[in-house]
């Protein structure tokens, strides 16, 4: 007897563990891979495809610095040295450093924050597939040789389809369109998550650093990305069907896109910084063996440097001729934003100094981060300077700092976290040796790249040139920077190299071989598909939790309903809220993917007219997400704990859709506040203007005024439908909102009809988009509203359960905000 009480713990261990398994996991064979959306399968997925477009962005990286070790350049001709840096450059920003922190972000924060899965699961694996379909639309031109070959930014003329016949462009900007589908996909995820997924009783100011990061990254993913997918529309509306947005003779404006451009672009640059910096704030303290110095001092920072980084973007067009006010402002705001950078900088140095560091392999890397990010620092703050960004402007001098912010604050610091979290992938230790020789080839080998191209960029050298031989004094440190890049490469290989080593032949790791006290590494090696067999709650905060949380003794214990159910917390308190019922395994993430990039394969084939077939299959499959409704109506609530029990997620309000759909809009907005921005600039800056008589007539007038009547109709349906759920009422809501959001998209026809030849100029060319932008949102919100009239017909709406509604109404009222400002533009315009 005494015998078996020690075993039925384990036991007990051991069947939640079956029984979790068998509820999470993925299902066996290539079909099973297709349908995962476990969190830990498409972060490792997203991590390892961008490793992939890292080693042929390295490949083509190579190219170039071949192509630069003489001056007569006889490797590569012209044409084809220009479409590899813009590959080198795409490539490397867009599929490779924003899917990489995707990527982390996805596998790593259930585990910090003791959730079993993120928030959306098969929102996370349609941004996968919609970022593999897209980085193989981008790698295949360079195999077809159409690849774009104007630059990574893409600027405008030269990007026009004057300058630039062909598909090339457009390939670039269909392809990197569809990948940041991808990015705000992530973005909605990683947020919401955060704020709604933490451990019980984890508030805001006990959350884990890394969250922190990737809060402030997401947020700036949100609202960073939009203006250049709006720029990507607006330059492909341009080249597919002759809008001038860009075309000076017409009232465009080239300074358009490059405000567009760089309003991403340079929050960009700490997008890609921030959980870099998370991941160090994570492994320093737990090689000091001290707690990290200075927790609320680095909150800050990244607040600061969230907000700071949209202050940026005209600094890299100093050279445009730009009024002198501007100068100042913006080489101000360049300058200050070190100041939140240096906070973190001197915490970690603090924290390093306040313990006893172990030199293992992930804090070299973080001493290659030191080394290398403080000098692109550095130089950055050199280039804020207005006189000396004139004189260095498109030098190899800006080239070697963008890689010294890159490669040090990006590329060492996820070299650290791969090494650290390895053995919670892989459930080995690595082979000794072959780890530190690639950090010592990786950091000579750049080094000896990068460094001397501040050199030749002050002796004159510009960017992107293929061949300079009337310059011999560039011609040896350019020799010394390829030999170097060569030195690099076959670090990165080695790097490579040491990570299978350490998944094949490793020997197998114990429990939380770091000694760290995180969450994340309370939980079996490897990580499991469901990372906690009960969930931590208060009593559980770190590592200590491995044993009772694999016993049971936690929140929500193992799976008795056969279903993935997830614990939801107040967003601020952390206060366990609902219980919410997230979709299991399937294949309508790829379905719809596929759907999406045929819309984009179509456009790109400029097969226009078969695009309305695209369109009504990727309709059909937004309408099969809302297909999962989770439970039966009016069940009990859910146990949790001893003495607590909770509401399923489609008993209230505020569920994760519902958070969600409030941070889409957010990332909506921007872009429809991108879209203002390029209205007034248009109008103020522009030449060409003020444009040609309108030929608008009262009854264009009249079809706004009725289309903004029928939406406002629409909205207060869809309010009275969420509020008044029995049975009866529901449905007749929700069939008069149908009902007048068909009438209001037919009236926004009508006025399309009746607009002047977009074609003719700038002005015209934008009435078509904001026009365009209220059909888009107008169709969505019918789709919602016929969701909320079949939930209500089909008895899925009571007092208990919202159905779809309440996510309807908060977009139809986002409709009705940007339509009636869309109109009154159109109206005021005609009338001025």
């Amino acid at each position: 007897m005494t015998e078996d009480i020690p075993a039925n713990p384990a036991r007990k261990a051991l069947r939640l563990h079956r029984e979790m398994d068998r509820i999470w996991s993925d299902l066996p064979g290539w079909r099973g891979s297709l349908a995962s959306v476990n969190h830990s399968t498409i972060g490792l997925r997203f991590m390892a495809t961008s490793f992939v477009f890292f080693a042929i962005g390295g490949v083509l990286a190579m190219l170039i610095r071949a192509q630069l070790a003489t001056r007569d350049g006889a490797f590569l001709d012209t044409a084809l040295y220009n479409q590899i840096f813009t590959m080198h450059g795409s490539i490397m920003m867009f599929l490779f450093a924003i899917p990489m922190l995707e990527g982390l972000g996805m596998w790593l924060l259930p585990k910090i924050l003791g959730a079993r899965d993120l928030a959306f699961p098969r929102l996370g694996a349609l941004g996968y597939w919609c970022y593999l379909f897209g980085g193989t639309i981008i790698l295949a031109s360079l195999l077809l040789g159409m690849a774009p070959d104007g630059g990574w930014f893409m600027y405008v003329p030269l990007s026009g389809k004057t300058h630039t016949p062909g598909v090339s462009a457009d390939v670039w900007l269909l392809g990197v369109t569809f990948v940041e589908i991808s990015a705000v996909a992530a973005a909605v995820e990683i947020i919401v998550t955060i704020l709604r997924m933490r451990r019980a009783g984890m508030g805001l100011t006990r959350m884990p650093l890394m969250g922190w990061y990737m809060l402030g990254t997401a947020a700036m993913m949100l609202v960073g990305f939009p203006p250049l997918i709006l720029g990507s529309i607006l330059l492909e509306l341009e080249r597919a069907f002759d809008w001038p947005f860009f075309d000076i003779l017409r009232g465009g404006d080239p300074l358009l896109w490059q405000h567009l451009f760089w309003l991403f672009g340079h929050p960009e640059v700490y997008i890609i910084f921030l959980p870099a910096a998370g991941v160090l704030s994570t492994i320093i303290p737990v090689f000091a063996r001290v707690p990290i110095l200075g927790y609320g001092a680095i909150v800050a920072a990244v607040l600061g440097l969230v907000f700071l980084s949209f202050g940026l973007w005209v600094h890299h067009m100093f050279t445009v001729g730009i009024p002198h006010m501007a100068l100042a402002f913006f080489s101000a705001a360049s300058a200050l934003v070190a100041v939140p950078t240096s906070v973190q900088i001197f915490a970690w140095i603090g924290t390093m100094w306040a313990g006893r560091v172990e030199l293992r392999l992930p804090m070299l890397h973080v001493i290659g981060f030191f080394l290398t990010f403080v000098m692109g620092g550095l130089t950055g703050v050199m280039l804020a300077m207005v006189p000396f960004n004139w004189q260095a402007h498109d030098t190899a001098f800006v080239t070697a700092h963008l890689h010294y912010v890159l490669v040090g604050g990006f590329v060492f610091p996820m070299m650290a976290g791969i090494t650290y979290w390895m053995p919670m992938i892989s459930g080995r230790f690595r082979v000794r040796a072959l780890g530190e020789a690639a950090f010592w080839l990786i950091l000579l080998g750049f080094h000896g790249t990068f460094f001397l191209m501040h050199l030749t960029g002050l002796l004159g050298m510009p960017r992107r040139i293929d061949r300079y031989p009337g310059n011999p004094e560039w011609e040896w440190l350019n020799l010394v920077s390829s030999i170097g890049g060569m030195v690099m490469a076959a670090g990165f290989a080695l790097f490579v190299m040491d990570i299978g080593m350490q998944w094949l032949f490793g020997r197998r790791s114990h429990r939380n071989p770091w000694r760290a006290e995180t969450l994340d590494w309370a939980m079996a090696l490897p990580a499991p598909p469901y990372n906690f067999a009960s969930l931590p709650g208060p009593r559980h905060p770190d590592s200590s939790a491995i044993l009772p949380l694999a016993r049971g003794e936690g929140l929500l214990p193992g799976s008795p309903r056969d279903r993935r159910e997830v614990l939801v917390t107040d967003a601020g308190t952390g206060r366990p809220d609902h219980v919410a019922v997230v979709p299991g395994n399937t294949v309508l993430p790829i379905w719809t993917a596929a759907a999406l990039g045929s819309f984009f394969l179509l456009m790109l084939a400029g097969l226009y007219w078969l695009t309305p077939l695209a369109i009504a299959a990727i309709l059909w499959a937004g309408w099969q997400w809302g297909g999962f409704m989770g439970s039966p109506r009016d069940a009990a609530p859910i146990p949790v704990a001893p003495g607590l029990s909770l509401p399923e997620h489609w008993q209230i309000r505020q569920t994760l859709a519902y958070s969600g759909t409030v941070t889409l809009l957010v990332a909506d907005g921007t872009l429809y506040a991108s879209l203002l921005f390029g209205v007034g600039f248009l109008t103020v800056i522009a030449p060409n203007w003020p444009a040609p008589e309108s030929g608008l007539g009262l009854g264009a007038l009249l079809a706004a005024g009725g289309a903004l009547l029928s939406i406002a109709a629409a909205t207060l349906a869809a309010r009275l439908a969420e509020t008044r759920r029995d049975r009866p009422t529901g449905a007749t809501a929700a069939l008069t909102g149908v009902l007048a959001a068909g009438l209001a998209l037919a009236l926004l026809g009508v006025l399309a009809w009746q607009l002047d030849d977009p074609r003719r100029h700038a002005r015209d060319a934008l009435r078509g988009v904001l026009l365009g932008h209220a059909v888009f949102h107008g169709a969505v919100a019918l789709m919602l509203g016929l969701r909320s009239l079949c939930d209500a017909r089909q008895g899925r709406t009571s007092r208990l359960r919202r159905g779809a509604a309440p996510v309807w109404q908060l977009f139809q009222a986002f409709w009705l905000a940007t339509a009636a400002l869309s109109l009154g533009l159109v109206i005021l315009q005609e009338v001025g």
